[in-house]
């Protein structure tokens, strides 16, 4: 795929591994309708390269991912009121519907839209001096678009103690409530070890089994039980999971084809 940087969203392949950084560290990592476009470019042109193995999202500097929409700007919130799909709304659209996995690497403060761009990830790494909030309240709006991928990851009292009084959570709190998958103080080092333990494993596998993870969050029990039953057989005809049974009876490592 093409690395498309802008002044404000750099994209840098390394390997198997797409780097998405925001390029806004004056205004601590502000979204813009750039920074969201090009993120949505990119998750777009990468569901189609059978290479790249997991996106990584971040932020420059040390001390923010990213704050959120950029109060500073005249459209913070909206561009265009005719306009009915907002940037936000499709890049979290582009995201739930990525088999590319995705992971936030949380450097510093993740606030309001922030929370968004973190939750909208299948993993997440934090640094230790990392702070999560939403205080949309303190200037007099609410982080609605950010709850449709916010909502399941957090417990609901404390989801609505965030929302409501716009107090930050620290660090070891996000990993708590299952905000993060790891905090370290080496934010860099954590990040390779969880890449280096996803890239090794079957890339059919996991491109098959996010999107059977991301199709059944939305259904009922019994839906869901129908859906991943038929399934189960497809993952047993891919290439990758005969490579990995026969690996396994032969006492080898495994040479994914992805296919």
């Amino acid at each position: 795929m093409s690395e498309t940087s802008t002044p404000e969203l750099l994209a840098e392949r390394h390997g198997a591994v797409l780097r998405l950084t925001i390029q806004r560290e004056e205004r601590r990592n502000a979204m813009s309708h750039g920074v969201l476009a090009g993120m949505g470019q990119a998750l777009d042109e990468a569901q189609a390269d059978r290479s790249l193995r997991a996106i990584v999202i971040t932020g420059a500097g040390t001390k923010a991912f990213c704050a959120g929409a950029d109060l500073q700007a005249a459209h913070a919130f909206t561009a265009d009121y005719s306009e009915p799909y907002v940037t936000l709304a499709l890049l979290l659209r582009k995201a739930k519907a990525s088999t590319v996995p995705l992971i936030a690497r949380v450097n510093g403060a993740c606030m309001a839209g922030g929370m968004g761009l973190l939750s909208m990830c299948d993993m997440a790494v934090a640094g230790s001096h990392a702070v999560f909030g939403l205080p949309e309240v303190k200037v007099g709006v609410f982080p609605a678009q950010v709850l449709s991928v916010l909502q399941h990851l957090v417990p609901r009292r404390k989801l609505a103690e965030m929302c409501l009084t716009g107090e930050p959570l620290t660090a070891a709190q996000a990993l708590e409530y299952g905000l993060v998958n790891y905090v370290d103080d080496d934010v860099d080092a954590k990040l390779d070890w969880l890449l280096e333990r996803l890239l090794d494993k079957s890339p059919a596998a996991i491109r098959r089994g996010l999107y059977t993870m991301k199709k059944i969050e939305s259904m009922a029990f019994e839906e869901s039980v129908s859906f991943t039953e038929s399934q189960i057989a497809l993952f047993t005809l891919t290439e990758d999971a005969k490579e990995g049974q026969q690996a396994f009876q032969q006492k080898r490592k495994p040479q994914w084809t992805g296919k």
